[in-house]
C-alpha cells in the first residue's frame, strides 16, 4: 500500500455535475441490482420424506417437510429452518427461497403436532421434536447436492424463532453435526420463562425473616394460556373435534392444568419443562451461535437470551448477541437487518467466506417504529466488543443513582382484581393504540404501588442491561407477590415511559421481613438530561397469576438507597440495508439525487457573494461558533471553533458523546447547525454545496453494496459522480485498498478490515483536497494500521489535508500533526501535538497523549 507524491498529483477540481446520463446509469444499475437480488438463480421446491420416532403406543410419525435447492452447480451447504409455535413450514417458504438463491439447500418442515405433521406436541422434547430434527439432518445428508463433512454428516446450519429457536440450540447440543445456528427470541429454561423470579435474597433482617425467596416465580398466566390455546385448536379440515388437551402430549397437558389451577408448578413439571429447554444442553453446544433476542418481549425477555449466550460462550464457542427492537410483544421487526446478519453468519461458518469470527454485541437504541409500523428511518444500532459479562474477567461496572422515598404500605386485592395492565400477551402492539406513544405507561392503580424516584439526571444516560435495586419487604401474609419496573419520567411528569412495557415479577414465601435485590428488566434506553427515573413495585399485573387472598406489604429502600445502572460502553454503528435494496428504493434514491442536484444548481445560480470568504480560499476548514441543539432541548455541540490548514493531519478526539460525529455530520452537510458556521476553502458548508466535491469522507461506516465486488463498488460510486473516469485515480486507490485479487470478490465475503480498507479507498477516489476519516483503522490488524498511518501521512505531505476521528490515542499520537479535543460538546484543547504533548516543560510536559487527554476530560 505504498504511495508516492507523484501518484497523488492533484486530480480535477471540477464541480460535481450529475447529468441525466449519469442518473440513468445509476438508476439502471440499482434497478438491475435489485431485480437480480429478487430473481437470482432458479429455486426448485420438492417434498422431503421424513419419519420421526413414534408416539408411545403408536406407529412412526410422518413429518411434513420440503426442500429448496438452487439451480447452481453443487454440492452446497444446507440450512434447516424451524417455525414458531403454532406455525407451519408455509411460514418459512419465502426465507427458504432467499437462502436458496444465495447457494444453500434449505429444508423446511412443520413441527410434530402441528399442521399436516403427525404426532403430539412435546415442547421440543429430546426424544420427539429434537429426534425429528435429527431425522431431517439424516435426510439432508442423503442428498447428492449437499456438502458432506463426513459420511452422514451434512454441512448444515439451523435457524428459527421462538419455538424453532429453542430447537436450533437443542439440536446443536444433542447432534454435533450442526455447524452453525441462528436462534431468535427463544427461551433458556421454559420453567423460568413461565414462572419468572427476578429477586435474590440478601440475608434476613429480623428473626422472623422469610426462610427463602420462593422456589419458583410468578406464573405467567396469560402467556401460558396463549401458548396452550394455540396448541389446542383442532384441525377443522380433518374433522377433528376440540378436546381439553388438543394435540398436546398427556404429560405436557397435565403440567399446564396443574399450574393453571394453583399458580405454582410441581417439581416434576419444572423438570419436564427444563428437559425441553436449551438450558439442559448448553454445555454441549459447539456450533457458532448468532443469538438474537427481542427487547419488546415479555414472554422470553433479554435475560433468557443472556443465559443462553453465557452458557454457550463458556464452552469457548463463538457467540454474537443481538438485541433488536421487536419481540413477542411487537415493536420493530428489523427483518432486513436480522436476515442479513443471519446470512452473513451462515456464509462465514458454512460457506467459508473468509470473514473473521464475530463475537460482538449489538443492541437497537432508538427504534424506528411507531405502533409497530416503520417510520422510514433506520433504527440506531449500538455496539460493544462483546455482550457484557461474556468473556470478561470482571462484571461490567455500575453507577449508583440515588433514590428517595419513604417506606410505603401497599394493598394487594383479593385475586388481583383490579389489576395493572402493562402488556397484552399474544396481541403484539394492540396496547400501543390504548395509550399515548408506543411505550407510554398506563397510570398505576392508587394504593397498589410503592414509588421511589431519582433527582433529575444532569446529563443523558444510556441504560444497556438490567438495573437493580435493594429493598425490604414486610408482610403478615404467608408471602408476597410484587412486580418491579423502571419508569422514564419527563420533567414535570409530562410523559412517563415504561421501556418495552416490561416488569420483573418477584415472589417471596413466608411472613415477616426480608431484604432482597430486585433485578429490573433488561432494557436499552437513553434517558434524556432533566428526566427522572422511578422504581415502582406494584402488587398486581394483568398477565400473571395472583394470590386469592387480600394482603398488605410495606416496601422500603435498603442502603444504599439507589438504583444501580450497568455501565456498558457502546458505540453507534451504521446499518447497511443495501443488501436488500428494492426497485422502489432504487427509484427513490435516484429521485432524491435528482432533486438534490436540481436544488444545488438553483442555489449555485442564486449564490450570494457572502457565501464565499476569499480570505479563507486556501484554508481547508474553518469552524466558527458552531452549535447544534436537537428537538427536546438536547444540546450536542456548543461554541465549537477551530481551524485546519493545508498539509495537516488533525485528530478529532473525545469520549463517547463528546460531539465529534455531530461536528463531522455538519461538515458533510448532512445536518444543519443551530448556530455558527463551517467553511471549506472559504465556501460556507450547506447541503448540496458544490465545494463538498473537494472533500472525501468515511463517516459512520462504509456504505458498500455487499453483492457487488470491491472494484464494482468503486466504479459505480465514481460513475454516479459524473466526473471523468481518468480523474478517479483508480490505480492509486486500489493500491491503498491493498486487497490484491480480492478486490474482484463480492463485498459480502469481506472481513471487517477488508471492508474498512475499501471504504477508505472509496473516500480517496479523485484524491480530494480534504479527506475526513471517522475511525479509519477499525477492523485492521497491526500491520494494516501501520500502513494506514503511512497513507495518511503521505497524503498530507502532498499539500492535502486529513481529519481523522479516532479513539486510538496511541495511533493519533503517531499519525497526527494537530489535535482538537472535545468533551461534552465543547472544545477543551486544540493545537499542534508538540503544543499539547511537549517533550519537556509546559503544563503537560513528559506525559503521553493518553494522559493529557484523560486530564483534559476530567477522567484523571
Amino acid at each position: 500500500m505504498r504511495l508516492t507524491r507523484d501518484s497523488l498529483s492533484r486530480g480535477g477540481r471540477s464541480w460535481l455535475v450529475i447529468g441525466t446520463v449519469a442518473l440513468v446509469v445509476l438508476a439502471l444499475g440499482l434497478i438491475l441490482f435489485a431485480v437480480s437480488r429478487d430473481t437470482g438463480p432458479a429455486v426448485a421446491e420438492e417434498p422431503l420424506e421424513v419419519q420421526g420416532p413414534p408416539e408411545p403406543g403408536g406407529g412412526p410419525v410422518t413429518i411434513d417437510a420440503s426442500v429448496f435447492s438452487p439451480d447452481l452447480a453443487g454440492p452446497h451447504p444446507a440450512v434447516l429452518l424451524a417455525h414458531g409455535f403454532g406455525g407451519s413450514k408455509a411460514d418459512l417458504a419465502d426465507e427458504a427461497r432467499t437462502l436458496s438463491r444465495e447457494g444453500y439447500v434449505v429444508a423446511t418442515y412443520t413441527a410434530r403436532g402441528f399442521g399436516d405433521s403427525g404426532g403430539l406436541i412435546h415442547l421440543n422434547a429430546p426424544d420427539f421434536e429434537i429426534a425429528d430434527g435429527q431425522a431431517l439432518l439424516d435426510a439432508l445428508a442423503a442428498r447428492d447436492d449437499v456438502i458432506l463433512d463426513a459420511p452422514g454428516d451434512p454441512r448444515v446450519g439451523v435457524a428459527g424463532g421462538s419455538y424453532g429457536g429453542a430447537l436450533a440450540i437443542m439440536l446443536a447440543g444433542l447432534d454435533q453435526r450442526v455447524d452453525a445456528i441462528s436462534p431468535r427470541i427463544t427461551w433458556h429454561d421454559l420453567g423460568e420463562a413461565l414462572f419468572p423470579q427476578f429477586a435474590a435474597a440478601d440475608g434476613p433482617s429480623t428473626p422472623a425473616a422469610f426462610d427463602a425467596i420462593g422456589d419458583s416465580g410468578v406464573f405467567k398466566r396469560q402467556w401460558a394460556g396463549v401458548f396452550f390455546g394455540s396448541g389446542s385448536i383442532p384441525d377443522v379440515e380433518s374433522g377433528a373435534t376440540a378436546t381439553v388437551c388438543g394435540r398436546f402430549a398427556p404429560d405436557v397437558c397435565a403440567a399446564y392444568q396443574r399450574s393453571a389451577a394453583t399458580g405454582v408448578p410441581a417439581r416434576r413439571d419444572l423438570r419436564l419443562l427444563r428437559e425441553s429447554s436449551p438450558a439442559s444442553v448448553l454445555a454441549d453446544v459447539r456450533a457458532p451461535t448468532l443469538l438474537i433476542q427481542g427487547q419488546s418481549d415479555s414472554l422470553f425477555p433479554l435475560s433468557q437470551g443472556d443465559a443462553n449466550a453465557q452458557g454457550i460462550a463458556a464452552n469457548g464457542t463463538p457467540v454474537k448477541v443481538v438485541w433488536y427492537a421487536g419481540g413477542h410483544d411487537g415493536g420493530d421487526p428489523e427483518a432486513e437487518r436480522l436476515d442479513a446478519l443471519t446470512l452473513e453468519w451462515f456464509d462465514r461458518y458454512l460457506s467459508d467466506s473468509g470473514t473473521p469470527a464475530d463475537t460482538s454485541f449489538e443492541a437497537t437504541g432508538a427504534a424506528a417504529s411507531l405502533f409497530g409500523a416503520r417510520t422510514g428511518a433506520d433504527p440506531e444500532v449500538l455496539a460493544a466488543p462483546a455482550l457484557p459479562g461474556i468473556g470478561a474477567a470482571v462484571p461490567a461496572p455500575r453507577s449508583q443513582l440515588a433514590l428517595s422515598g419513604p417506606p410505603q404500605t401497599i394493598v394487594a386485592p383479593a385475586g388481583g382484581s383490579p389489576a395493572q395492565v402493562t402488556s397484552l400477551p399474544g396481541f403484539g402492539d394492540v396496547i400501543n393504540t390504548l395509550v399515548r406513544g408506543s411505550t407510554s405507561a398506563l397510570p398505576d392503580i392508587p394504593g397498589q404501588s410503592a414509588v421511589f424516584r431519582t433527582d433529575p439526571l444532569p446529563e443523558p444516560t444510556t441504560i444497556v442491561g438490567s438495573p437493580t435495586v435493594r429493598v425490604r419487604v414486610e408482610t403478615d401474609a404467608p408471602g408476597a407477590t410484587l412486580f418491579a419496573k423502571l419508569l422514564d419520567v419527563a420533567p414535570d411528569g409530562a410523559g412517563v415511559v415504561l421501556p418495552s412495557r416490561l416488569v420483573a415479577p418477584v415472589r417471596i414465601d413466608g411472613s415477616g421481613s426480608r431484604e432482597l435485590t430486585v433485578v429490573l428488566p433488561a432494557i436499552v434506553r437513553e434517558i434524556d438530561a432533566g428526566h427522572r427515573l422511578a422504581v415502582v413495585l406494584a402488587t398486581t399485573d394483568q398477565g400473571y397469576s395472583l394470590p386469592q387472598t387480600a394482603r398488605t406489604y410495606t416496601v422500603s429502600l435498603v442502603g444504599p438507597a439507589a438504583v444501580s445502572i450497568p455501565d456498558v460502553a457502546v458505540e453507534p454503528v451504521p446499518v447497511d440495508y443495501t443488501a436488500t435494496l428494492t426497485v422502489a428504493a432504487a427509484l427513490a434514491a435516484v429521485a432524491a439525487v435528482w432533486v438534490g442536484v436540481a436544488r444545488a444548481l438553483r442555489r449555485r445560480r442564486r449564490r450570494a457573494a457572502t457565501q464565499i470568504d476569499d480570505a479563507l480560499a486556501g484554508t481547508p476548514l474553518m469552524v466558527t461558533g458552531l452549535g447544534k441543539e436537537y428537538a427536546g432541548g438536547f444540546r450536542a455541540v456548543s461554541d465549537v471553533s477551530f481551524r485546519v490548514d493545508r498539509g495537516q493531519v488533525l485528530g478529532l478526539l473525545g469520549p463517547n458523546g463528546a460531539g465529534k460525529t455531530t461536528v463531522l455530520r455538519m461538515l458533510m452537510g448532512l445536518i444543519h447547525p443551530t448556530e455558527g458556521e463551517l467553511r471549506v476553502f472559504g465556501h460556507k458548508v450547506r447541503p448540496g454545496a458544490p465545494v463538498l466535491s473537494r472533500l472525501g469522507a468515511l463517516v459512520e461506516g462504509p456504505g458498500l453494496l455487499p453483492f457487488l465486488s470491491g472494484r464494482q463498488n468503486l466504479d459505480l460510486f465514481w460513475r454516479a459522480s459524473g466526473r471523468p473516469m481518468a480523474d478517479a485515480h483508480f490505480d492509486t486507490v486500489l493500491e491503498v485498498a491493498g486487497l490484491g485479487d480480492d478486490v474482484d470478490r463480492r463485498v459480502k465475503t469481506y472481513s471487517q478490515g477488508m471492508r474498512q480498507r475499501l471504504a477508505v479507498a472509496q473516500a480517496m477516489l479523485g484524491l480530494p483536497e480534504l479527506l475526513v476519516l471517522d475511525e479509519p483503522t477499525n477492523g485492521l490488524d497491526p500491520p494494516q494500521i501501520r500502513e494506514m498511518r503511512e497513507v495518511m501521512r503521505t497524503y498530507a505531505d502532498t499539500g492535502r489535508t486529513v481529519i481523522v476521528s479516532s479513539h486510538l490515542l496511541a495511533e493519533v499520537e503517531r499519525t497526527c500533526t494537530h489535535a482538537v479535543v472535545m468533551n461534552r460538546g465543547r472544545v477543551v484543547a486544540s493545537g499542534s501535538l508538540d503544543q499539547l504533548v511537549p517533550a519537556d516543560g509546559g503544563d503537560h510536559g513528559g506525559r503521553s497523549l493518553e494522559e493529557v487527554f484523560l486530564s483534559l476530560i476530567g477522567a484523571r
